[in-house]
């Protein structure tokens, strides 16, 4: 049972993939495209690929569990996805998982354009290691 994760952006889209057996986070990488319908077909077809059974959508939260124009851009994205024929999506929230991945690669040495190149699939994985680390503690 494999699951992607998505954090989605209005640029780049990171993406993070498990293994077959849906307990470890694999391969992360970055999806550049401004337009969010092409997006959904690119993400339907890898999924399709990878036989991707779950998609994991972030859902930036703030911090007070309030929403908002970023959360709203995920939920309109999700039906996007939805609608382009993905398996089942399910928003996950992700707050701070960008600020997480930015300190993660600020302490591996990476800096400036680097760094950007690859911020948004550390920050999938990590929404991705989030979900499959509740799924470990029966949650969902």
């Amino acid at each position: 049972m494999r699951i992607m994760a998505i954090d989605y952006g209005d640029t780049r889209t990171g993406l993070a993939i498990s293994d077959a057996t849906g307990t470890l986070a694999g391969d992360a990488w970055i999806l550049v495209e401004k337009n969010p319908e092409r997006l959904a077909q690119t993400i339907k077809e890898t999924a399709r690929e990878r036989r991707v059974e779950t998609l994991i959508l972030g859902l930036p939260k703030n911090m007070d569990g309030t929403e908002g124009a970023r959360a709203e851009k995920s939920r309109i994205f999700a039906e996007l996805l939805a609608a382009a024929g993905t398996p089942e999506v399910i928003l996950w929230d992700e707050r701070r998982t960008t600020v997480s991945a930015d300190a993660i690669l600020k302490d591996v040495g990476k800096r400036g354009k680097k760094k950007k190149q690859v911020l948004d699939a550390v920050a999938a994985s990590l929404i991705l290691e989030g979900y499959l680390s509740s799924l470990r503690q029966g949650n969902r």
